[in-house]
C-alpha cells in the first residue's frame, strides 16, 4: 500500500471514531445549555419565553415614550420573530443605526428572548408624511 493511501485510510478512521465520541458530548452539551433537541421542545421553550406582542407595546411606550406601536408576530403565534412599527419623538436627529439600536437597548431582556426583530423606526414627523403619502 503506497503512504498516502495508508494516510487517507487512517485519516478516514480517525474522523469516524471522531464523529462518534463527539455525538453524545454534543447531545450533553445541548441539555446542559438548555437547547431544545427536538420541535417540540423548541415549542415549550417558545411558550414559556414570555414575550408577546402585548408584553413589547408596553415595555417599548414605557421606555421611549412611543406615541405609536405596531407589532406583527411573523413566527404563526409561538413568540420568536417579530416585525414592528414604532414611533417616537426619542428617534429625532438619529440615523437608523442609533434608532434601533436604541429600540434594541430598550428591550434588551426580550430580544435575548427571542429569534427574530425586525423594528422600524420613525419620528412623528416622518410617519405622519408616510401616512399622507399613504391617503391614510
Amino acid at each position: 500500500m503506497r503512504p498516502f493511501t495508508k494516510l487517507i485510510r487512517q485519516t478516514v478512521a480517525n474522523s469516524r471514531s471522531t464523529a462518534k465520541t463527539l455525538a453524545p458530548r454534543t447531545r450533553n452539551l445541548a441539555m446542559s445549555t438548555g437547547a431544545a433537541e427536538t420541535d417540540t421542545q423548541a415549542a415549550k421553550a417558545a411558550s414559556n419565553s414570555g414575550v408577546t406582542v402585548s408584553s413589547l407595546e408596553v415595555t417599548l411606550k414605557e421606555k421611549l415614550g412611543a406615541e405609536h406601536v405596531d407589532i406583527e408576530d411573523m413566527s404563526g403565534g409561538c413568540g420568536q420573530a417579530f416585525n414592528a412599527m414604532i414611533v417616537s419623538q426619542q428617534f429625532e436627529k438619529k440615523n437608523t443605526l442609533a434608532r434601533h439600536r436604541l429600540v434594541n437597548s430598550a428591550l434588551k431582556a426580550e430580544i435575548a428572548a427571542i429569534h427574530a426583530w425586525t423594528p422600524k423606526c420613525f419620528t412623528p414627523e416622518e410617519w405622519q408624511k408616510k401616512q399622507d403619502e399613504a391617503g391614510t
